[in-house]
């Protein structure tokens, strides 16, 4: 391993200790770190031996370490989506689903990632728009009402077939791996990482039979906004980028192998699905 990008959250003074000891491991290791101009600034940082900064965020890495929560992860995860550059996350978050190791970890968990020694989970991507002009997003898309609007009316379809119309506050198209974000708040189905589809569950539907449904990998969703006049909001992995006029579709689709996620050999989904949820019970 030569190079790695580094990637933390907006409170440099949360993650200090262990960007100390990211930089550490990376000299015993012999790893460039390379920092954004953004990063730079945030800590203070100065170039030197091992340290690049106000750097772009380059594709010729071999590792992408972020210290934050689930948030920095994605963007990490969305960024060198479709390539082959593993993403090691610090859970610097509130629930941290996403991350590899835990701050307590730090020392050990760095000089394993330089060491290549983890495994690297393929994840897959829903994908909005022509393929020229694509957005991607890891965990999931959401339709939603702006505040203070009209509930929105929106009709959904697999391919030509319509499957039904719902008045409801918004929609949410989940991967396997986002199915235990906004799509696990609306009661659907969470689904096993490895899963194949993806999952549709419906925000706060005014309705007694809109129900989930999981759609094929090789399926496009079809999202239209039904509403006469008012827009719908539209989000990726939380982020808003764009609105639905009324009348106007929206088509998903799943691509398979765009996030490459780092996480410690013997690590399962199931493990990790009891540990970050079932501490939350009480």
């Amino acid at each position: 391993m030569n190079a790695a990008t580094v990637i933390t959250h907006r409170r440099p003074a949360d993650t200090a200790d262990a960007l100390q000891a990211l930089v550490r491991a990376a000299a015993d290791a012999g790893v460039e770190l390379r920092f954004s101009a953004d990063e730079t600034r945030k800590h203070g940082l100065q170039p030197g031996d091992g340290i690049v900064t106000d750097r772009a965020w380059d594709d010729d890495v071999e590792l992408c370490v972020v210290l934050g929560g689930d948030g920095s992860i994605l963007t990490a995860l969305r960024r060198y989506a479709g390539l082959e550059i593993p993403v090691f996350g610090v859970n610097f978050g509130e629930l941290g689903f996403l991350a590899t190791i835990e701050p307590e970890e730090v020392e050990d968990g760095f000089r394993r990632a330089f060491a290549g020694d983890f495994e690297v989970l393929h994840l897959p991507a829903l994908c909005l728009g022509a393929r020229s002009n694509e957005r991607k997003a890891i965990n999931d898309v959401s339709i939603h009402r702006r505040p203070g609007q009209r509930v929105a009316q929106l009709a959904y379809a697999v391919g030509e077939h319509e499957i039904g119309r719902v008045t409801c506050d918004g929609l949410v198209a989940a991967t396997p791996a986002g199915s235990t974000g906004y799509n696990l708040a609306n009661n659907g189905p969470v689904m096993a990482w490895g899963v194949e589809g993806f999952v549709v569950s419906f925000i706060a539907p005014h309705s007694l039979t809109a129900r989930s449904l999981v759609v094929a990998p090789g399926d496009t969703l079809v999202v239209e906004n039904r509403s006469r006049e008012e827009q719908v909001m539209l989000a990726t992995d939380g982020r808003p980028v764009d609105a639905l006029d009324p009348g106007e579709q929206l088509a998903v689709r799943f691509i398979a192998d765009q996030g490459h996620l780092a996480q410690l050999p013997g690590t399962t989904f199931y493990e990790r699905l009891r540990h970050k949820f079932g501490r939350l019970a009480f």
